[in-house]
């Protein structure tokens, strides 16, 4: 076999990165991993589809760009190279971990709302090899799932390893990238970041970053003013309105619903 050739093999069918081990995953490893690595953010380094099933991802670093292109073409992307994601759900089978990013298929914007007419394929760009600059750079549109593969029962790994594991398509230290921007905001958006809440002023990046993705979105026009409704939290709890007008928040209002509580829609099923 020619090197080009075990190359490309390599590539779409990988080889196990921690194979031959004896041990396994203890628990101690699995509560590492969800301290390191559960809410952060990432950084993606190439187009990542939005799926109904996992993505199969080997513990080597490899995958299979072009099936993933294919599923790209039948449910757009989950992020575009260089958007910012976040891991939301971290789970545990007999030889793999499973990533939720931004909360799944049914997490994040339709990848229909920023769709351009035109040639090309549906990620808005034609699949790099992994680690080729793409634009992108802001929100991740949707969500997606993704199984990182170790061809064996689950051996031991800590965070810092499977960080390592993913470094083929997501780039973990964009997480300290991001508390670089944060402490360069004025001081009352950066605390209101640190403290999970919204203020007047935000723009939509840093609501993202402060509260995460809105359980549903309203549009309005009021006096000629274009007005659009963020709303957080479900009966009975808390309710938070974070309205926009424009790029920036105008207003944050909290109510509380009780059971049974009428506030809005979820939005719909992907």
């Amino acid at each position: 076999m020619s090197k080009t050739a075990a190359l490309v093999a390599l590539l779409l069918l990988g080889t196990p990165a921690f194979g031959g081990s004896s041990q396994r995953i203890s628990d101690d490893d699995k509560i590492d991993i969800l301290r390191g690595i559960e809410a952060e953010y990432a950084k993606a380094k190439v187009p990542i589809p939005r799926s109904k099933k996992p993505l199969p991802y080997n513990s080597n670093g490899s995958f299979d760009p072009q099936m993933w292109m294919k599923v790209a073409q039948e449910y757009g992307p989950a992020a575009r190279t260089g958007d910012l994601v976040q891991v939301t759900k971290i789970t545990f089978e007999a030889d793999r971990i499973v990533l939720q990013l931004n909360h799944g298929f049914r997490g994040g914007r339709h990848w229909y709302d920023n769709v351009q007419v035109g040639m090309g394929d549906p990620m808005g760009m034609p699949m790099p090899a992994p680690g080729t600059p793409v634009s992108g750079g802001g929100a991740a549109p949707g969500g997606t799932t993704i199984a990182i593969l170790f061809h064996e029962k689950l051996p031991p790994v800590t965070s810092e390893e499977l960080k390592k594991t993913l470094s083929t398509i997501l780039d973990f230290d964009m997480h300290s990238a991001t508390k670089d921007y944060v402490s360069t905001l004025p001081a009352p958006v950066k605390t209101a970041i640190q403290q999970k809440k919204a203020i007047s002023g935000m723009d939509r990046d840093q609501v993202l970053l402060a509260l995460g993705r809105p359980r549903t979105k309203d549009r309005q026009t009021i006096d000629g003013v274009d007005y659009e409704d963020w709303i957080y939290g479900e009966p009975p709890g808390k309710i938070t309105f974070v309205r926009f007008a424009g790029s920036k928040v105008v207003s944050v209002k909290e109510e509380y619903a009780a059971v049974g509580g009428s506030t809005v829609p979820n939005l719909p099923a992907q």
